[in-house]
């Protein structure tokens, strides 16, 4: 039954790999995938060898001997276990990806245009190398390509000159979300998991971060691509809201309170997000004159605020297909975790692959399973790669091998423009060629990407 189970799973992961090819979104065999592994797991649960203890992170001793209601009872549990897991970073996310949309509502990205105020072309690649990496680290790689390539567009006529600055901007995105704990969904999954803080996080990864952005942007100042000026449209500001600034600082703002409250309280990252998330709905009903509506459905009053309502509307913009996606990919990773699948891997992995000398707390963890997987990381989604880790590694919190776990998982994504939300969402955006990319960026991404990891392997042994 096991190797059924790996089977679908392995299918399943396929067609998430050839969404383009197939033209069936991922979040359907996700979903798929994930009801598919715990039905036989419930069906077969009487001829599993082991089970893995999630709490413990260990293998359950005398499984073999517990009766079959006991072996079922023993699976709801950790079915809701690992659900609760996984519903902690969606509402996270949920509020975090509202908040942006609140921003946006308010037109609050139109003030990052005023930063812009030179032709130069090698100018504009810093500006928006820049503005990348510090507003990944902050608002997620993902929103932070959406709103920098939405920028471009508006002042940017030559959709040649734009591709190179996009392909720019993944780089510089992935790397600024790696350091952070909001900066990118894997980060996210990891901090949440109790495997990295927000202090370590930040010094053991924001210098590599930055190499991994600093690197492939100075080879690019000199290519001939960044060479002259650009023709810049001007930017029409009359539609723009009198709140927009005051939103976009209060957004931005609330978002970074939210790694604040939880140092102070030790209460789930989900919990300041929701309070974050109700101070600037609070703050945009406000603004935009509308009355409080928040939970009425069923009046005609009700149904004229939702078409009005910043917080309805910003609801209604979020991406809930990504947020069933990670459902479906984090709870079947569960499902091979909890057969005690992934533990066994990891056991294997550290015993096959030749050690390059990486000692953690007397435990011996090879420097090139974690290079490895950022390079497949450019190939597959890397969230079922750092949720499998965390099923595999059992190291303690802010253990060095996390850390580098979420710079190549964050970075490594780069190397391919499918390889990252920002890389498919900037590929939608501006209809870049995957082999253009191949051939004009990935060797730019993979040169950062060892550079940040370089730097990382000589700064850990000086914090």
């Amino acid at each position: 039954m096991e190797a059924v189970i790996i089977i679908v799973f392995v299918m399943g992961y396929l067609a998430i790999t050839l969404e383009h090819n197939i033209k069936i979104d991922k979040l359907i065999p996700a979903l798929v995938m994930m009801a598919i592994c715990w039905a036989l797991i419930a069906l077969g649960i009487d001829s599993f060898p082991q089970w893995f203890d999630s709490g413990k992170h260990a293998l359950l001793e005398n499984f073999g001997l517990l009766g079959h209601e006991e072996k079922m009872h023993l699976m709801e549990e950790t079915l809701l276990h690992h659900l609760g897991k996984t519903a902690e970073i969606l509402v996270f996310l949920l509020g975090a990806m509202t908040i942006v949309e609140i921003i946006d509502y308010f037109d609050g990205f139109s003030t990052i245009k005023s930063f812009i105020r030179t032709r130069k072309k090698t100018k504009i690649l810093w500006i928006f190398c820049c503005l990348a990496f510090v507003l990944s680290a902050i608002i997620d790689n993902l929103t932070a390509t959406i709103v920098l390539i939405s920028i471009l567009q508006k002042i940017v006529k030559d959709r040649s000159a734009r591709i190179w600055y996009a392909g720019l901007i993944i780089i510089a995105a992935n790397a600024g979300g790696a350091f952070s704990p909001i900066g990118d969904v894997t980060t996210t999954m990891l901090w949440i998991g109790d495997k990295v803080s927000t202090g370590h996080l930040f010094v053991y990864l924001f210098i590599p971060s930055l190499i991994c952005m600093v690197v492939p942007a100075l080879i690019a100042s000199f290519l001939p691509a960044f060479k002259g000026d650009l023709e810049i449209e001007e930017i029409d500001n009359k539609t723009k809201s009198k709140f927009s600034a005051i939103m976009l600082y209060l957004g931005l703002g609330a978002i970074v309170f939210v790694p604040i409250f939880k140092v102070i309280t030790h209460l789930p990252p989900y919990v300041g997000m929701m309070l974050s998330l109700g101070v600037v709905a609070t703050f945009a009903e406000i603004y935009s004159n509308s009355k409080f509506s928040m939970t009425e459905v069923d009046s005609e009053e009700s149904d004229s605020h939702a078409l009005h309502s910043p917080v309805h509307h910003s609801l209604s913009k979020i991406e809930l297909p990504s947020i069933l996606f990670f459902l479906g990919i984090l709870m079947a990773v569960a499902a091979l975790e909890s057969l005690g699948i992934l533990f066994g891997f990891a056991s294997s992995l550290k015993e096959s692959i030749p050690m390059i000398g990486t000692e953690m707390d007397g435990t011996q963890v090879s420097d090139l399973v974690v290079l490895l997987l950022g390079i497949g990381s450019a190939v597959i989604d890397n969230v079922p790669l750092v949720a499998a880790s965390l099923g595999m590694f059992t190291e303690t919190l802010d253990d060095q091998l996390w850390h580098f776990i979420a710079y190549s998982a964050g970075t490594g994504g780069s190397m391919l423009i499918i390889g990252s939300a920002a890389g498919v969402v900037a590929m939608g955006m501006e209809k870049i060629d995957f082999f253009w990319y191949l051939k004009k960026i990935s060797w730019l991404a993979l040169i950062g990407f060892l550079a940040g990891a370089a730097v990382f392997m000589f700064t850990r042994t000086i914090f």
